[in-house]
């Protein structure tokens, strides 16, 4: 495991407010990896440090292992960072500050991506940046972001604003991003998107970390919603290891059931007669409700 993103016991605080709490985060080459949590959990602060914008009280931090307060401008020159709330240079044009953005990172703008971007985006780079919708200053972050093909791509709720075809596009384009060997960083609250793109999460609260690891290994660890029409009664649903909230409406059942018991399980229904059958492997959302349904651990 190659460790782009390093972070151990990181604290930071806000005078009495304890931002981040002993929080820990490894992200590894060429993974997608989400970053998840409400407002307040401890997510744009964490990202604020490892660019290099705040200091911490305790705890380290690496990007590419470097530190991000003393390497800022050699770390910056290998990643790029798009928020959920782009402010742009009213006076320069939105070509103008995609170009801007390019040259910080040493690249040429007429040899990167940048033309290609302007295009799938559909923004139109000769309108000036105190003119843009939302959406469009978020189109201008991103075509800059994807411009130069950055190891590391850091993005904060970084569809806000944008229309359904435009998230595909931006979809498309962090698929892309990785099948070249980049590394996403992605924080975002919009649950079916994260789940769409990543293969790894951390969820956070509170400033620490509640969840984390491979969404696949999550899900293994979690029910599956079963939905089955059945011809006669399966009795011994409600006393099977494993199964749990077991409803019936006339020949329909539904409950959950862990990983482990699903093969006894069938067999029960199979005896009964199945006539249709669903299974649905947990979503990240239950995965993220869950974690927040945990008792919370108050921490000094």
């Amino acid at each position: 495991m190659d460790p782009v993103v390093e972070v151990a016991g990181l604290v930071k605080r806000f005078g009495r407010l304890r931002a981040l709490d002993d929080l820990d985060l490894v992200v590894t080459r060429g993974q997608v990896h989400g970053f998840l949590g409400p407002n307040g959990a401890g997510k744009s602060t964490t990202i604020r440090a490892l660019l290099g914008l705040i200091r911490v009280n305790a705890g380290s931090a690496t990007v590419f292992g470097l530190d991000p307060w003393r390497d800022a401008v050699a770390i910056h020159r290998r990643l790029a960072y798009v928020p959920g709330d782009v402010a742009l240079w009213p006076n320069l044009t939105g070509g103008e500050i995609i170009d801007l953005f390019i040259r910080l990172r040493g690249a040429d703008p007429q040899r990167s991506r940048r033309a290609e971007l302007i295009d799938r985006f559909e923004l139109d780079p000769t309108t000036k940046g105190r003119a843009y919708s939302k959406g469009n200053r978020q189109k201008v972050a991103l075509v800059a972001a994807f411009a130069t093909d950055p190891e590391l791509l850091v993005l904060d709720e970084p569809t806000a604003g944008l229309d359904p075809l435009m998230e595909q596009e931006f979809n498309d384009c962090v698929a892309e991003h990785v099948r070249r060997g980049a590394t996403v960083l992605l924080s975002s609250h919009i649950l079916s998107e994260v789940e769409r793109l990543v293969d790894h999460v951390t969820i956070v609260r509170a400033g620490h970390v509640v969840e984390s690891g491979a969404l696949a290994d999550l899900r293994h660890l979690r029910r599956n919603r079963v939905r089955a029409t059945v011809k006669e009664a399966v009795p011994s649903l409600t006393t099977m290891a494993g199964v749990f909230d077991v409803q019936t409406d006339g020949d329909d059942l539904s409950f959950t059931v862990e990983p482990d018991a699903l093969t006894p399980v069938l067999a029960a229904l199979t005896g009964a007669g199945v006539r249709d059958l669903t299974i649905t492997p947990p979503t990240l959302e239950d995965l993220f409700l869950d974690a927040y349904r945990q008792p919370h651990d108050d921490r000094p």
